[in-house]
């Protein structure tokens, strides 16, 4: 094996200057994307939700588009380095997948959980969590200037196409994909997979905690029967 070539694994390979702190983090925070995607395996085979499928759908497509831009305009990096799977930088995929998710999330918060009681604690978490997902965007398109992956222009560009991508795929799901989910969650393929569709309850989180309580006092209850007869 010692005269054979080898070659780094690029989408999780990230280079910054040895001893600069600030460089470390920001390279750290540029797996951000690989982080969602992850997250997204994750949510889809543990919950099998019909949304996150779609989500995470949209984001495989915006992929696609980045792709095809970075072919088509063939604009090149600010520094060439070895080891990467393109040497094309325009549009920054980083900046564009990070805008898509922010943009998809935010008009999430605004327009699906808007049934959720409009008390002051549930508004501040919106704005919270909303504000964190657009701030990690913003960490991750400086990131990847800072770094020398990509010019202003670049990230810039990634920022206004996964932003338009975002809210037009958000569009899309909300207005055409989900009244065709009760539809879809009852084909058998899905009742076999156990996809469902949970676009019609305002607070997922809510309603599973509620009803695992309420079924795990009935379970205790009725132990508690059968071991006192």
């Amino acid at each position: 094996m010692a005269d054979v070539d080898w070659k780094p694994f690029s989408l999780t390979y990230v280079e910054y200057p040895i001893g600069d702190v600030v460089g470390k983090f920001l390279a750290v925070s540029s797996l951000a994307p690989l982080a969602i995607i992850v997250g997204f395996v994750t949510l889809i085979l543990f919950r099998r939700d019909l949304h996150t499928i779609m989500f995470f759908a949209g984001a495989l497509l915006n992929e696609v588009i980045n792709i095809v831009l970075k072919n088509i305009i063939g604009e090149p990096r600010p520094m060439t380095r070895p080891g990467l799977y393109t040497e094309y930088g325009m549009p920054s995929s980083h900046s564009q997948m990070m805008w898509f998710f922010a943009s998809y999330s935010v008009l999430f918060f605004i327009f699906r959980l808007r049934h959720i009681s409009n008390s002051m604690m549930e508004l501040m978490w919106k704005v919270v969590v909303a504000a964190g997902v657009i701030v990690a965007a913003c960490i991750v398109m400086y990131s990847r200037v800072y770094l020398l992956y990509h010019s202003w222009s670049q990230v810039l560009c990634g920022a206004v196409v996964g932003v338009v991508l975002g809210c037009g795929w958000f569009a899309v799901v909300h207005l055409i994909l989900t009244p065709f989910f009760p539809t879809i969650a009852s084909w058998s393929v899905c009742e076999r997979l156990m996809v469902r569709d949970t676009s019609l309850i305002p607070n997922i989180l809510w309603f599973e905690y509620t009803h695992a309580r309420t079924e795990n006092r009935a379970r205790n209850r009725k132990l508690t029967s059968m071991k006192s007869q």
